[in-house]
């Protein structure tokens, strides 16, 4: 496996850890952060999307998709960037930007062991 999907694959056992607590304990993960308890299905329906994500990065992982991880370092990188829109917007607390930083944090992970495995096409 490469370096670069090796970055991938740690961060899929990310999502799907986050996916898992944000639809079985929603409330208790949210409380770790000190945000609000919901009653909504919403919080579960995006652990679900997260998990799901989870399964794409897993299993592009295994395959050396290169251009794939190249576009998720795009996303990851965003991720950042509309948390802090939401942070200071008022719409976030925020200790999501925390979020954001894994998100960013891996992502570059990503661009560096694609530095090293592949040229750039």
């Amino acid at each position: 496996m490469s370096k670069s999907a090796l970055s991938i694959r740690v961060f899929a056992y990310y999502l799907f850890g986050l996916g898992i607590l944000l639809m079985l304990v929603p409330n208790q993960f949210l409380s770790l952060f000190q945000i609000p308890e919901t009653r909504e299905v919403w919080i579960r329906v995006v652990g679900m999307l997260v998990f799901i994500l989870g399964y794409y990065y897993f299993m592009a992982s295994g395959k050396e998709m290169y251009n794939f991880y190249r576009w998720t370092v795009h996303g990851r990188l965003a991720v950042l960037c509309f948390l802090l829109a939401f942070v200071a917007f008022g719409f976030a607390p925020e200790v999501l930007i925390l979020f954001g930083l894994v998100d960013a944090s891996a992502a570059l992970w990503t661009v560096y062991s694609l530095r090293n495995d592949v040229p750039d096409k």
